[in-house]
């Protein structure tokens, strides 16, 4: 079972969540929003010790109750407030206008929003105007009051979600907060983790707030985590007794003529992924380079579909893509590999291929990135960042198998998951030449070492992870300048949690 940490939701689900919570576990809505201001009052003074001035910005609803509930803590603990309404307080209702009442009543104060408001001497903004209910883009004062928010140039705490963030789909809504920090509340809500809303969400903590979890046959989650347990969970210690038999051999196919240093990535990260044996089928040209720089690696030219043969026969996995090209050599290599019935990871101009004449099967795993899915479902970019999860189910209900749509929040989806994995690991850094043949010679690595234990999607999503982790290692000396053999040396602890 996935932990809520890990499950993310609709937003109307998350109300559903905080339904179950109130009417079915006893727990009174104002408990519940004492305690969300209270985890935020908690990780805002833990993140911002220095900070005794703060700019509380509270707009209607509960998301404002909330942000009373924080001036009220904080006026509590000698923290100078400055409390700016845009709706009057004595408008609210429910457990809103019982927050604002318990504010009042410590002594708190307001003032209403001015179209020119006084941000001076200030520590930092706690961002407590709308929740996850935005369905229109931000008009007039509160369009002005989110450029004022980014503009001032503190430090900016969400309460729960980003004003301005579409909590469903990540999109922004006329204008957003750029949140440093955002205290998320219940339920995880997919929008902080699809479209932009990573980029306005800033550091991400989750509060439960002491709810008993909710199972998931009676909430599914729309998106699941992975996780460093989920990898070690999938991929336990090897066995004493094991030889290198046991951990399956990779064939790579690809490196048209130029393109060597697809299929030599490639290759060393199936290597350094675990696989037992791992070869290359590539042209002629490149086998003198490719065995001097890595003589683990068994190098076959290939100049007729014969050359083949022995190789197809030998190997477990195919890794079929890196520098492949468009040519009649790799049209001819494409069409054998598809032609064995063995598993294949496919990527690059394996996916540009695939996007010209549609297969469908089940045994293999899709690597697009969001220019080849956009070929795939023959769209734009645009359309598949838009809505990153229903172009990874379309690509699964167009050719089977398993996908794993890259880029950040790398996407697993297939018809053996009740719903997609995501991966949260990663970094900007990673976005150069050559980190995808990476990920393909990983991901046929595990491939080949499951055995058919298991499932494509969990093996997809552990190799992502696992890439992703590896350039988040390879990054602690920076981001800028990173390349994709830099991740070679870190794949290994990750595979070994």
């Amino acid at each position: 079972m996935v932990e809520m940490s890990h499950r993310i939701y609709m937003p109307a689900q998350v109300r559903e969540l905080d339904r179950i919570a109130i009417e079915e576990q006893g727990i009174p809505g104002y408990e519940l929003m004492t305690r969300a201001g209270q985890a935020c009052f908690d990780e805002i003074h833990a993140r911002f010790p220095d900070a005794r001035r703060w700019l509380i910005l509270c707009g209607s609803g509960n998301n404002a109750g909330d942000g009373y509930v924080i001036a009220r803590l904080a006026y509590l603990n000698g923290i100078a407030v400055r409390l700016i309404a845009l709706a009057e307080p004595e408008t609210l209702a429910g457990d809103a206008a019982e927050a604002w009442q318990d504010y009042q009543g410590r002594g708190g104060e307001y003032v209403s929003w001015d179209e020119t408001p006084d941000f001076s001497g200030m520590d930092l903004v706690v961002d407590a105007l709308l929740g996850t209910g935005l369905e229109r883009p931000l008009k007039s004062t509160w369009l002005k009051v989110v450029e004022a928010i980014n503009e001032s140039e503190l430090p900016v705490v969400a309460v729960d979600i980003a004003t301005g963030l579409n909590g469903l789909s990540g999109v922004v809504m006329g204008d957003a907060v750029q949140a440093d920090l955002t205290v998320t509340f219940v339920g995880l809500k997919q929008g902080l983790f699809v479209g932009t809303g990573p980029e306005h969400t800033g550091e991400l903590v989750y509060a439960d707030l002491g709810i008993t979890p909710v199972d998931e046959e009676q909430m599914p989650p729309t998106l699941q985590i992975f996780s460093r347990e989920a990898f070690a969970g999938l991929f336990p210690p090897r066995k004493r007794t094991a030889h290198k038999g046991d951990n399956g051999h990779v064939l790579v196919m690809g490196g048209n003529t130029g393109m060597g240093g697809a299929v030599r990535l490639a290759g060393e990260a199936a290597l350094r992924g675990g696989a037992g044996l791992v070869s290359v089928a590539t042209r002629p040209d490149n086998v003198v380079a490719l065995t001097a720089s890595r003589p683990e690696l068994m190098v076959s030219g290939i100049e007729t579909g014969n050359d083949l043969d022995d190789l197809l026969d030998r190997s477990d996995v195919i890794a079929l893509g890196p520098g492949l090209g468009s040519d009649d050599w790799a049209q001819h290599i494409y069409g054998r590999a598809l032609a064995t019935g063995k598993p294949l990871v496919m990527d690059a101009d394996a996916l540009n291929l695939l996007a010209m004449q549609p297969v469908r099967r089940d045994d293999w795993i899709l690597t697009p990135h969001p220019g080849e899915a956009a070929r795939l479902l023959r769209t734009d970019t645009t359309a598949i960042q838009a809505d990153r999860p229903g172009a990874v189910q379309a690509l699964v209900n167009k050719f089977g198998g398993t996908v794993l749509l890259k880029g950040y929040g790398t996407l697993i989806a297939s018809n053996e998951l009740d719903c997609p994995w995501l991966i949260q690991a990663g970094n900007p850094g990673m976005a150069t030449a050559g980190m995808g043949d990476v990920l393909t010679g990983l991901t046929a690595a595990l491939l080949a070492q499951s055995e058919g234990s298991v499932a494509y999607a969990d093996i997809a999503a552990a190799a992502a992870w696992a890439h992703a982790t590896a350039g988040d290692l390879a990054a602690e000396q920076g981001e800028r300048g990173l390349i994709a053999t830099d991740l070679l040396l870190e794949i290994r602890p990750c595979l070994n949690p």
